[in-house]
Order: structure tokens, then C-alpha cells, then sequence
């Protein structure tokens, strides 16, 4: 396993910023306003050919009356637990809190490497702000600008040579899971039962999880990646600044997941919001599993399940692939279930086929039923073969690319699902005209 860094502090020194400045990304969602940080978010990095993992937490607060506060405390000490270096970031432009003496003398009795960066030092003219500090107790600082880069060079030249010895060579992979769907529909739920933990905050208010959070874990001998994501709410209802960039996180995870979990609150029903979730997973082509949630909560009418499918399946006519799983989060019904098939739709979605099998599949089907005529000619396909997986992606090449009709693009597609089995991920196929090449004189 990598090494794992844990930053800590109170809200608003600038945690996040400085996760940003080390692992060269926008991870984690950075305002001016505390507490925008609440669950543990994770990150990969590298220095100086060290690879580690940095965790960013939300700030440790003594205000009571801050919502969240207790759950955000939890995280953050979790974080610690898990952490081979930890790293509380003070603040340099407001000086000492009296909190921070309480964080310091709670790691006192660490017994793990704690480093102290004072953040929001933009030069070395600045860094006399960094003298009061030493009245904690604090043997080394490290004085830092997370916005602009000062110090962050000497940090982490220090922070590595507290790095237990790893393999150089171990690659942390997995498939990536995106859990999506409105807010409120149990998505981190899903997340903590699948988990087998509370990795991350749940409450009823909605629009708890604010930031994409990955978390690599091994289950039943097999490694994932799942990424937790903000509700995303219909664009008229989005508000405030912070929540436009929670969404916007939440849809790029789509960007760079292999598996969208699309959480749905079966109690509620389906919505016009889950299709269009629905709709920005099929764009992204990602493979996809419905996961109706709280479906303890449902009324067992006759036929419920059938009646449920049928109207998914009906609104969402574009994802016909897609399986459908009933689950409740909160007793855990049927949540271990979600890992088989997930096996079964990414071994589809990475599928290979060779050139020939591709080619025989749509001769066969040409076969069967032709291609209706193009001004009186007939369209010709030379030969298709796979460009791309994950997901599978064919390209055909055709004498008039643009005459075939949708009605036997869709055919042709059906014919590859039925004669491959690739019944559960999205597949593509594109028609190309093929470039003739003129022999030379």
C-alpha cells in the first residue's frame, strides 16, 4: 500500500488548498466559507518518484452550533488512524487559535510522524509569523503558501523521509465505481454498506456530500474504487455557488468511472431527474446498474418489482442493458449482491472481440436481412472491426456511411448483443466511408 498522509486543522486555514498545490489537482473544493470540506477525501500523489496517498478532512471545530460538526471530528480522527504522516496546517495570516493548542496536545502521544506546516506565508519576508507558534510546543515548521507554492518544496522533501518502505512498483487498480443520483437517495449509504464502515457522512438533510471522494478498497478478494458524489439536483434548484461545483464534480466522476451506480429512491419513485442522471452516465459511456434503494420502505403490492422494471425500463428506453437491483442501504438488504454484478458488467464492458468474429456476426446478419438501397444502389460493408473497449466500440466501413438507416444501425447492434452475450454494457458501432489508396504511377 502507499503511503498515507492525513491533513488536519481547523476550518478555513486552508487544508484543501494545500491537498490542491501537492497532488497538482482541484480535488478537493476550495471557498472562503468553513466547513466546505466534511467527509475524508482521497488522493493519489507522487514527489520526487515517492507515490502516496493524501487525505484531506474536514476542519476540527469546537462550535457546536456548525452543523456537522461532530461527524466532521470523526472523519478527520478516522483519517489520523489510517495515516502514516500526519500533517495539521495552521494559520500563518490569523495566528494562533485556542483550538489549535487542543489539536496539538491531541497528538501529543502520536505514535506516527506529525509535521506542522504554517500556511498563508507568501515569502520568506513573512516568515517571522511563524514565531508565536513555537510557544505550542512545536519543535519544526514548516512555513507554507498553499495558493502560491512557497515552503511546499522543503515540506515535502521532509514528509517523504517519513515514508515507510513500500514496493515501488505497487499499482493500486480496481474498477471504478461512480455512485450517483439525486440528493437524498442513499447514495453514501450505499457507500458505508458496501464498505462495511461509515466512510463517509450520512444524514437525511440533502446535500450532505459535497465533494467526489474515491475510496480503494479490496472486497471478496478484488479491488474497487468507489467514488461517492454530491446529489445532482435539477439546474433551476442549484443555488449556491458550492453546490454548482459539488455537481459539476459529481459529472465529471462519470468522466473516469468504468461502472455507474445510479441510485434511485424507490420510495419516492422514479423521477424525470433519475432519467436524466440516467442520460449523463449514457453520454459519458459508462456502463450502468440501476439501484433502487429503500426499497424496505416500499409497499409489497402484487407485481411491485415487475411494475418498478417495466417503468425504468420504459423511461429510461436508452439503457435497455442495464441491470436493476432492489436494495436498502440501511438494513443492508441485498447490497453485497450489487459486487456480482458488477463482475458481470465490466468483464462485458472490457470485452475484446477479434476481427473476424466481428466480421462474421454482421455478414451473418447482412445475410439474414440486407440493407435497404441507396438511390437504386446497394451499401456495401467491406469490414468492421473493434477500434476501442471499455466500452466495446466498432467502426464498420461502408461504401455510403451516411445512408444506413438508424432503424438497421440498431439492428446491426442488436445482432452483436445477441450473437456475443454483451447484454449488460453499452456498445457502439460507427459507420466510416473507406479511403481508397491510389497506387502510385
Amino acid at each position: 500500500m502507499k503511503p498515507i498522509v492525513a491533513i488536519i486543522g481547523r476550518p478555513n486555514v486552508g487544508k484543501s488548498t494545500l491537498f490542491n498545490r501537492i497532488t497538482r489537482s482541484r480535488q478537493s473544493i476550495v471557498d472562503n466559507l468553513p466547513g466546505v470540506t466534511r467527509d475524508r477525501i482521497y488522493k493519489d500523489g507522487d514527489y520526487d518518484g515517492k507515490r502516496f496517498t493524501l487525505v484531506d478532512t474536514g476542519g476540527i471545530s469546537d462550535e457546536s452550533h456548525e452543523q456537522f460538526v461532530e461527524e466532521t471530528r470523526t472523519q478527520a480522527l478516522m483519517a489520523m488512524d489510517q495515516a502514516d504522516v500526519i500533517l495539521v496546517v495552521l494559520d500563518g495570516k490569523y495566528g494562533i487559535s485556542p483550538f489549535d493548542s487542543d489539536i496539538i496536545q491531541m497528538l501529543r502521544g502520536a505514535d506516527r510522524p506529525v509535521m506542522y506546516a504554517v500556511n498563508k506565508i507568501d515569502g520568506i519576508e513573512h516568515e517571522n509569523k511563524c514565531l508565536d507558534f513555537y510557544q505550542l510546543g512545536i519543535e519544526k515548521l514548516y512555513p507554507v503558501s498553499a495558493e502560491h507554492g512557497y515552503g511546499i518544496r522543503d515540506l515535502m522533501d521532509n514528509m517523504i523521509l517519513h515514508f515507510p518502505a513500500m514496493d515501488e512498483d505497487e499499482q493500486e487498480k480496481g474498477i471504478r465505481l461512480a455512485v450517483v443520483g439525486r440528493p437524498n437517495a442513499g447514495k453514501s449509504s450505499l457507500v458505508n454498506g458496501m464498505l462495511g464502515q461509515d466512510r463517509v457522512m450520512v444524514s437525511d438533510i440533502p446535500g450532505t456530500t459535497r465533494d467526489a471522494i474515491d475510496t480503494h478498497c479490496v472486497i471478496d478478494g478484488k479491488p474497487y474504487v468507489l467514488i461517492d458524489t454530491a446529489g445532482i439536483r435539477r439546474k433551476q434548484k442549484v443555488k449556491l455557488k458550492i453546490e454548482k461545483f459539488s455537481i459539476i464534480k459529481a459529472l465529471r466522476s462519470l468522466d473516469r468511472c468504468d461502472v455507474a451506480l445510479i441510485v434511485l429512491d424507490a420510495f419516492e419513485g422514479i423521477t424525470e431527474q433519475d432519467i436524466r442522471i440516467a442520460g449523463y452516465a449514457y453520454e459519458r459511456k459508462c456502463a450502468c446498474i440501476f439501484v433502487l434503494n429503500k426499497w424496505d420502505l416500499v409497499e409489497k403490492e402484487r407485481n411491485i418489482i415487475k411494475k418498478f422494471t417495466d417503468e425504468l425500463r420504459y423511461q429510461s428506453r436508452f439503457l435497455p442493458f442495464a441491470p436493476i437491483i432492489t436494495i436498502s442501504a440501511k438494513t443492508l438488504q441485498r447490497v453485497k449482491k450489487i459486487f456480482p454484478i458488477i463482475q458481470s458488467v465490466y468483464q462485458q464492458y472490457i470485452t475484446q472481440l477479434g476481427t473476424g468474429q466481428i466480421n462474421r456476426i454482421i455478414e451473418q446478419a447482412i445475410q439474414k436481412t440486407p440493407p435497404s438501397l441507396h438511390r437504386g444502389r446497394p451499401i456495401k460493408f467491406m469490414y468492421t472491426t473493434q477500434i476501442k473497449h471499455a466500452p466495446p466500440t466498432f467502426v464498420s466501413f461502408v461504401n455510403y456511411p451516411d445512408a444506413v438507416h438508424f432503424s438497421y444501425h440498431r439492428y446491426l447492434l442488436n445482432q452483436i448483443r445477441e450473437a456475443t452475450g454483451l447484454d449488460k454494457t453499452p456498445i457502439f458501432l460507427e459507420f466510416r466511408k473507406r479511403v481508397r489508396r491510389i497506387k502510385p504511377q
